[in-house]
């Protein structure tokens, strides 16, 4: 064979070859497009309610489905020449669900399958909820959650159920705050508070504070308001004192002031829980007197009047039933019913009365009255002046009646007897 025959066979060759790669990597540019992060569903967390079933009880079982992939996309590359890399497009991918069942596995499913939930997409989640009915059996029971998606691809995730066992019941700190203060406090009042916080569970609680949260202008502590305990050992307790200010103007009935209580678990988990300490107010009426009038003002003997004593309210809480009594020598009304007198307000006492004579009278005013503490009886001794009567003209009156009279029966009775004709001496003389 001549050599020009060789070299045509190795251009040919070597063409080939070179249109064989040109055509696989023009291939290699346009192919379809190619998943970048493959989408699957997963159960992040699941929550049985409650935590331990009675036999034969209802509960419920929630789960969290997630689509795990966090960008799950796909990418196609165009090239449109050798000198142009061409366009890149990227299109998220979508989870279809067609179907989540529960697989008691001993535990009755009261609930039906979910059927087409539909698309999750990348990173996002859904909740589903199943009723379920624990056996009679005690003991660990384990329910299987199925997801089918689409494409065919299937999950299977198993859920404990505790079924009346302590199998699996954590032991923890049980911190209880007792209280112990008045039965009621009048608003103003100053209250006095003791804290007693018991440890009732069977591991210790580490760094305890209590913490008085000022909720309101009511109630606020007198000092500090965060009280610090330390380590509460299993049956421990520990006591605090603390001191309540309470406001005048506060409402009357049930006044909660919340209390929070913050501690660390043994594995260093902090854990607060809030508590409360209740505060009945109860209204302390205090009755006072504003005036004594009389009508008339000046009073004469043996005329009628009318006496009116104004009763005021300088307490916190509602006078009821309010009555007054007085025991004046006197005829006429002297017991008054008043009914009700609100803080700050006042209310007339009025008793009307015939009369008396002339001169002074101490008396006794009696106030019974109903608050929220209970029955009040109020004694005031009153003291009161009846002026006498002028009777001077009167006198003049009568002495002038009867010097007429003794002439008259001197002229007219004596003379006649003693002198026989009953003339004055002076007319004898004449």
């Amino acid at each position: 064979m001549s050599e020009n025959t060789i070299n045509k066979n190795r251009c040919r060759e070597i063409g080939t070859i070179a249109a064989f790669l040109v055509l696989f990597g023009m291939m290699i540019i346009i192919l379809p497009p190619v998943n970048a992060d493959t989408p699957t569903v997963t159960i992040t967390d699941y929550k049985v309610t409650p935590s331990v079933l009675m036999p034969d009880s209802m509960g419920t079982i929630t789960v969290t489905i997630k689509n795990t992939a966090a960008s799950a996309s796909v990418s196609e590359s165009t090239a449109l020449s050798y000198d142009n890399a061409g366009t890149t497009k990227t299109t998220d991918i979508n989870v279809y669900i067609e179907n989540v069942h529960l697989e008691g596995n001993g535990i009755e499913v009261s609930s039906n399958d979910f059927e087409r939930v539909g698309d999750l997409g990348p990173g996002q989640s859904t909740i589903i909820t199943f009723s379920i009915r624990a056996p009679e059996t005690s003991g660990i029971y384990f329910p299987e959650v199925w997801i089918d998606t689409a494409g065919g691809r299937s999950t299977r995730y198993p859920v404990p159920v505790n079924v009346n066992t302590a199998s699996g019941i954590q032991k923890q700190a049980i911190l209880i705050l007792d209280t112990s203060l008045p039965a009621s406090v009048n608003p103003g009042d100053e209250i006095p508070v003791i804290l007693t916080m018991r440890n009732d569970g069977q591991l210790l609680a580490d760094d305890v504070t209590l913490k008085i949260i000022n909720a309101s202008s009511s109630v606020a502590p007198k000092t500090t308001d965060l009280y610090h305990l330390g380590t509460l050992n299993p049956g421990e307790q520990k006591v605090v004192t603390i001191t309540l200010l309470s406001d005048k103007d506060a409402a009357i009935g049930l006044i909660r002031v919340p209390v929070m209580i913050s501690y660390n678990s043994l594995d260093g988990t902090p854990v607060s829980q809030q508590t409360g300490i209740d505060i009945m107010m109860k209204g302390n009426a205090e009755l006072g007197f504003v005036s004594v009038d009389t009508s008339p003002p000046r009073l004469t003997e043996n005329t009628p009047f009318d006496l009116t004593i104004r009763i005021e309210n300088t307490g916190t809480g509602e006078a009821k039933q309010v009555s007054a009594k007085i025991d004046l020598p006197s005829e006429g009304t002297k017991e008054a019913f008043i009914g009700k007198i609100k803080p700050g307000n006042d209310a007339p006492a009025v008793f009307l009365l015939e009369g008396l004579k002339g001169g002074n009278y101490p008396y006794t005013l009696n106030i019974t009255y109903t608050d929220d503490m209970g029955i009040h009886t109020l004694t005031r001794q009153m003291n009161m002046r009846v002026t006498p009567a002028d009777n001077s003209g009167t006198i003049i009156f009568v002495l002038v009646i009867l010097v007429i009279l003794g002439l008259i029966g001197y002229r007219y009775w004596y003379l006649p007897r003693t002198n026989g004709d009953g003339k004055f001496p002076w007319e004898r003389k004449n």
